[in-house]
């Protein structure tokens, strides 16, 4: 009897191990098959961006004289070998590969302005969704080098998105007055995270760029 009573005992204790193993495996195959995040940091809701929007100041841009995208340093080193190129291509990416110098060796990449997907990191740009130039028009030419430095490595505002490299390339310098993103459907986010980095930087607005921001978010 008091040997019956163990092996119901040693049964009772395999079951448990075999429940806690089970459990376990599930959880890990549940965590392999979450997909890497693809997007730039989530802006503020529409209502806030249009109260922000309203905070900020009007007024015509300024001169361009001056203005160099070397006094806006960047790309900075975030993490050992990886900058803030490689860092945004990483978090952007999907199943990204680097190598020993932090350099994306393969991984696909969604485009949220155009809908292309990439698997080559050569065909992605990292924008700088306030253009650097655009910034110096809108009060970053009395900035420090710190606070511009800040502004073109920011990983915690929607500042920084990959996305088509030509794509990139054609907005060159453009505010929501002459440039949209090609999806309607990522207009409102566009317009929300535009927004964002403008408030929280203080940089003004034009009043063509107001209109065109007031439009969209209202429609959000």
């Amino acid at each position: 009897m008091h040997i019956s009573v163990r092996r119901r005992v040693s049964v009772r204790r395999r079951g448990v191990a075999t429940s806690v193993v089970a459990a376990a495996t599930a959880a890990l195959s549940l965590f392999s098959s979450v997909p890497a995040q693809a997007a730039l940091p989530t802006p503020v809701s529409a209502a806030t961006a249009r109260s922000y929007l309203a905070s900020l100041s009007v007024g015509a841009e300024h001169s361009r004289d001056g203005y160099s995208r070397d006094l806006f340093p960047h790309w900075i080193t975030i993490n050992g070998a990886c900058n803030t190129r490689e860092t945004v291509l990483k978090r952007d990416g999907t199943n990204v590969v680097t190598d020993s110098s932090c350099a994306a060796t393969s991984g696909s990449w969604y485009s949220p302005y155009d809908g292309a997907t990439w698997s080559a990191a050569s065909d992605v740009d990292i924008d700088h969704l306030v253009p650097l130039a655009e910034a110096w028009d809108s009060g970053a030419y009395a900035w420090t080098t710190t606070k511009r430095q800040n502004l073109a490595n920011d990983l915690t505002r929607p500042q920084l998105l990959a996305v088509t490299d030509n794509v990139n390339q054609s907005k060159g310098d453009q505010d929501p007055a002459t440039w949209w993103p090609s999806r309607t459907t990522y207009k409102c986010t566009y317009a929300r995270a535009w927004v964002q980095v403008k408030y929280y930087y203080g940089m003004s607005v034009d009043s063509a760029e107001k209109s065109a921001l007031s439009s969209v978010l209202n429609g959000c």
